[in-house]
């Protein structure tokens, strides 16, 4: 079965850094586009960063800077860095799989998610 499984989330203060990670089993990333979402409350689910089927990388303009996508091919894991975080990033973070679009909820499979609060 497909499965994404992520960890690295949790409080930090402002300014700090976080890494979420999340791995893949029953696929190979490389096969398809992967990304970063997440969803504060109240709020619209919104696409962070991804990397396209094509090998394109998108990051939303709140995060550009800040934020960096990685992968590591060789264990099937998806990083997401978080730098300079602010309170604004406070969000439930979701890796996904196979997109066809890094906007809202363009993806085929998820991860469990990852809270990330950030406190000043």
């Amino acid at each position: 079965e497909v499965q994404l499984v992520q960890s690295g989330g949790g409080l930090v203060q402002a300014g700090e850094s976080l890494r979420l990670s999340c791995t893949a089993s029953g696929f190979t990333f490389g096969s398809y586009g992967i990304g970063w979402f997440r969803q504060a409350p109240g709020k619209e689910r919104e696409g962070v960063s991804c990397i396209m089927e094509d090998g394109s990388i998108f990051y939303a303009d709140s995060v550009k800077g800040r934020f960096a996508i990685s992968t590591d091919d060789s264990k099937n894991t998806l990083y997401l860095q978080m730098n300079s975080l602010k309170l604004d990033d406070t969000a439930e973070y979701f890796c996904a799989a196979d997109l066809w679009g890094c906007s809202s909820y363009e993806a085929h499979y998820w991860g469990q998610g990852a809270q990330v609060d950030v406190s000043s």
